[in-house]
């Protein structure tokens, strides 16, 4: 598989990355089984798809126990960005940027994967009560303590709470300028698809000015593109797409138009080509620093998923998808 590079610290990864957090967070709880996921992951690192991308927060803490269990076996085969900076409690999720809580989260992260060094530490999101600097400098301690390898920042949309005419990743921006004053920003984590393409506005211009990395979340619309979504098919109660307003039954059938579209272009390409690897390869193209980091737990999805990097688009397939319809419905 094609590698790219993660931002200032030059460190290399496959194409396409590995979300885990569905195989123990968010996505329909009671499906998961262990052994399951631990297949898809060493699939993934069989394929080339090196980056694994977890948080403390995922489970909580389940899934990297989970990972830990993999990188016992193959450390060296794996890129590991893991995350700090938000606490789940009986009835809502908070933020703790906290110099001293820093330090205790990454020394946990490290025992729980089994690691001595995590490859990439990210602030998941930034405490309103403690100035993003002092959290970003505990992070850096981290750095120079060699117990990290790279900084990133997770941005997070607010879509609702924006300001009238605003784009939707300024506020992050803003941070980012910040944290880069204190120590060098290596990637940044946002989401990225064909339906929420928001992030090309301000956050891909920023990282590619300064060769940081960019991780796209949710690539595959909270699995919406891949087009195996049946519009009313209803989701468990911990699914998050449960609560979702685009994943309503309204909304999906209104949003079925993106999905033939890129069943088109994949048509194009192969009867084995699937729209997911379609919407995949269009992140990919939006930048050689972008690294598409699609969820799932299921060893066949990570193989199709990883099938992508291999796939190029044509310039009369991206003006397909360009002209595709705006996605319907709120996203908040």
């Amino acid at each position: 598989m094609e590698r790219r590079t993660i931002g200032a610290a030059a460190l290399a990864v496959g194409a396409v990355g590995l979300g885990c957090m569905p195989m123990s967070w968010a996505y329909s709880t009671s499906r998961q089984r262990g052994e399951d996921s631990l297949r898809a992951v060493h699939r993934a690192l069989d394929l080339g798809s090196t980056l694994l991308d977890t948080a403390d927060m995922y489970g909580p803490f389940t899934n990297e126990l989970l990972l830990g269990r993999v990188l016992k076996q193959r450390r060296g085969d794996a890129f590991v960005s893991t995350k700090v900076g938000l606490l789940v409690g009986d009835q809502h999720i908070v933020a703790n940027g906290r110099p001293g809580y820093v330090r205790r989260a990454c020394d946990a992260s490290l025992r729980r994967l089994q690691t001595d060094v995590i490859d990439l530490y990210q602030l998941h999101r930034a405490d309103p009560e403690i100035p993003v600097e002092e959290t970003w400098g505990a992070m850096a301690e981290l750095v120079r303590a060699g117990k990290v390898r790279a900084l990133g920042l997770c941005a997070v949309g607010a879509r609702s709470a924006r300001r009238p005419g605003a784009r939707l990743h300024d506020a992050t921006v803003r941070q980012l300028e910040r944290v880069q004053q204190v120590f060098p920003v290596s990637a940044v984590e946002a989401e990225l698809s064909v339906w929420s393409p928001e992030a090309r506005e301000a956050l891909l211009p920023w990282c590619a000015a300064r060769g940081v990395g960019f991780l796209a979340a949710m690539p595959l619309g909270n699995g919406f593109l891949t087009g195996t979504l049946t519009p009313g098919e209803g989701f468990e109660a911990d699914d998050v797409r449960a609560r979702h307003p685009r994943f309503t039954a309204e909304m999906m059938a209104a949003n079925q138009p993106i999905v033939a579209g890129l069943r088109r272009v994949a048509r194009r390409h192969g009867e084995d080509v699937t729209p997911a690897q379609v919407a995949l390869a269009w992140v990919l193209t939006q930048g050689g620093q972008v690294i598409p980091v699609p969820g799932t737990k299921q060893e066949r999805w990570v193989a199709e998923n990883a099938g992508a990097a291999d796939l190029c688009l044509t310039e009369a397939d991206l003006a397909e998808i360009a002209d595709l319809p705006a996605a319907q419905g709120s996203w908040d």
